[in-house]
């Protein structure tokens, strides 16, 4: 009885910690879905303020406005492509740490750019925008680098990848069209077979003669060699022919009567 209750107490032990970590799981994962919701909004909402600034002000606010949404565009394009490739290309890996270490120059820019927006003195900030302008350059073409690069290795897998599948087609249907090959050649034999047949050519269907036994007295070799329309009989049908129908010919033996006695 104490070992039932026992066991009975670590199954109940066991279900309350499953069902806590269920829950921790599931809180945290909560958490994330909305701490990712927050953080998408805002950078939606700072986008579009940053699309409205570079396109509604004009002078140095206009211009720090406008490099923080190309870096920022750029940026965001480039973690995109890196980020679906590698699921497919393991090769890409390295390629995320390099970006990795460039996001890094990216974001350290662009708080910079984004403190510089609120700076009163004009001027001062007016004389940085060259170097800002060109940092930015550098970042986002590196940024794009990255980015055509795995686009162009992806293209290059897909372009491989169809090559083969035609070259597989190009078989299969020459596989399936195989029929139409060996089909005239089969009748094409089959029709010399049937021309080099004696006796069933044009004009040449005739019975073959009855083999005789006993030939004909005085019969010459070019009687023998006679094989046109006076041959002595065709094959009997199964119908005897009639006596008095029968041609005779003059080398033939009269029918001797017959006596009765």
């Amino acid at each position: 009885m104490e070992a039932a209750l026992t066991i009975l107490a670590l199954l109940l032990v066991a279900f309350v910690a499953l069902g806590v970590y269920a829950t921790v799981k599931a809180v945290g994962a909560a958490k994330r879905g909305v701490d990712r919701t927050i953080t998408q909004a805002r950078r939606t909402v700072e986008d579009t303020t940053l699309r409205a600034k570079s396109f509604g002000q004009v002078g140095v606010a206009g211009e720090l406005a406008q490099l923080r949404l190309s870096l920022r565009t750029s940026m965001r394009a480039t973690q995109d492509a890196l980020h679906a490739g590698v699921a497919e290309d393991a090769s890409l890996a390295e390629s995320v740490d390099l970006f990795r270490r460039l996001s890094a120059h990216g974001l350290e820019l662009d708080d910079e750019l984004k403190r510089l927006e609120r700076e009163p003195d004009r001027a001062t900030v007016a004389g940085l925008l060259p170097k800002l302008r060109e940092r930015t350059q550098r970042i986002t073409h590196s940024a794009e680098s990255l980015r055509w690069a795995a686009r162009d290795r992806a293209r290059q897998f897909a372009d491989d990848d169809l090559d083969a599948l035609n070259a597989q087609i190009d078989i299969e249907a020459g596989a399936l069209r195989h029929w139409a090959v060996d089909e005239p050649s089969s009748q094409t034999s089959g029709a010399g077979a049937s021309a080099t047949t004696p006796g069933r050519g044009p004009g040449t269907d005739w019975p073959e003669p009855a083999a005789s036994a006993d030939p004909p007295a005085g019969s010459s070799t070019a009687d023998e060699a006679w094989s046109g329309p006076a041959r002595e009989e065709s094959p009997q049908a199964i119908t005897a022919p009639d006596p008095r129908l029968r041609t005779t010919y003059p080398w033939q033996k009269s029918t001797r009567p017959e006596t009765t006695n």
